[in-house]
């Protein structure tokens, strides 16, 4: 009874994805050609998208993945870190407009002797190629 009742939700899934295939996709890619510029931890971040997984309607796209970056922030401290740093961040990319980005990432700052490591969110703005 299980058996049946496991391959009937199987069957009824699979069925149900083949009906909206037609309008919706799911992939994975390497490179999209979103760059995006955006507001993180006080400061700004460049960045395109990365390899991650993509889904896709006909209004719009929705990309979860990494996202190779540059982050842009002036330290006021007495010792002075590096103003733009390399960092790899991850969030979702939100296409609409066929051009229009809307990204919401998450970019992790190190421990240092003052502060504990943390995770921190940002939001960008940017343009698909």
């Amino acid at each position: 009874m299980k058996t049946n009742r496991t391959f009937c939700t199987i069957a009824s899934i699979m069925l149900t994805a083949a009906v909206h295939a037609q309008d919706k996709k799911i992939s994975t890619q390497a490179f999209d050609g979103i760059i995006v510029a955006g507001y993180a931890d006080n400061g700004a971040y460049i960045n395109c998208t990365g390899p991650a997984v993509k889904y896709t309607t006909q209004k719009w796209n929705l990309t979860l993945g990494f996202l190779p970056s540059i982050k842009i922030k002036e330290d006021a401290s007495v010792v002075k870190n590096a103003t733009f740093t390399p960092t790899l961040g991850f969030g979702a990319t939100l296409t609409i407009f066929k051009h229009l980005a809307l990204q919401l990432p998450a970019f992790y700052i190190p421990k240092t002797n003052a502060d504990n490591g943390k995770w921190t969110l940002g939001a960008g703005l940017g343009y698909k190629l």
